[in-house]
């Protein structure tokens, strides 16, 4: 599995083992050269939130190897995990849909899609 896709994988798991709402995946490889992919989801609360960030950062590291920046602890409304392949946005409901990131981010021929882990990826 490319390294990329590896990573990608890691995250939605990660973010459906911890209860993560509306998980959302865009493709952005061929798009835009800050990765990709991008993910967002939400939590429903801000220790959910911060919860999911450390674990996912933490997870990334001890797995793949791969370091992580993490912005936006310990306030947690709005966290942003860049693991250079994938930018991960984990917002509580109300600062996601006041961003609404998906819509800005979501290119004409073909809109992002909610997507959980594969059952190849273990999920």
């Amino acid at each position: 599995m490319e390294r990329s896709e590896a990573l990608h994988d890691l995250v939605l798991r990660s973010l459906d083992d911890d209860k993560a709402v509306e998980i959302v995946s865009i493709p952005l490889a061929g798009k835009s050269n800050i990765a990709d992919h991008m993910v967002i989801a939400s939590g429903r609360s801000t220790r959910q939130v911060a919860s999911m960030a450390q674990k996912l950062s933490e997870r990334i590291k001890r797995e793949l190897g791969r370091a992580v920046r993490v912005e936006g602890l310990p306030v947690a409304d709005w966290v942003l995990i860049d693991a250079d392949d994938v930018i991960v946005h984990l917002f509580r409901p109300e600062v996601r849909s006041f961003y609404n990131l998906e819509r800005m981010w979501a290119f004409e021929e073909r809109a992002p899609e909610e997507r959980r882990p594969t059952a190849a990826a273990g999920g």
